[in-house]
């Protein structure tokens, strides 16, 4: 007598899917941020650029960070390149860590910690809820 067909695939299947959406929703969101501030900082746009400056970095940094941020999603967005994603992944972080320390740093309001305390911690889940084709 034949055997009726297991469900184990198909929860698989979705447990599978609710984790790539749970990649990907905060994959999006560090994207964006890395894209349209990279590409920000570079035309030294409100509201980055004049807040790098009242923080007392020279003008320069915003030419380096926004060439790095582009690189970063594009790499956290190409298929495969595992070894890159770590560094791009390391960047971020840097970056967001680096603006808060900052933003203590000149006693500006505790305001100017959310965004990003927020991307940092969007970060940290894209990279911890990548699919295995992305790791190392």
């Amino acid at each position: 007598m034949p055997r009726a067909p297991a469900t184990a695939p198909a929860t698989s299947t979705a447990a599978h899917r609710y984790r790539t959406a749970a990649y990907w929703v905060p994959t999006v969101f560090v994207v964006g941020e890395c894209a349209v501030g990279g590409a920000m900082d570079l035309f030294r746009m409100a509201p980055f650029y004049p807040v790098m400056i009242d923080l007392g970095y020279p003008g320069y940094l915003a030419t380096i960070m926004g060439t790095a941020k582009l690189i970063a999603a594009g790499v956290v967005l190409a298929p495969g390149l595992p070894r890159l994603k770590e560094w791009a992944y390391a960047g971020i972080m840097i970056n967001m860590i680096g603006a808060a320390a900052s933003h203590v740093a000149m006693r500006q309001a505790p305001g100017t910690l959310i965004a990003p305390t927020m991307f940092a911690g969007m970060a940290m889940l894209s990279w911890a809820w990548r699919p295995p084709a992305r790791r190392l």
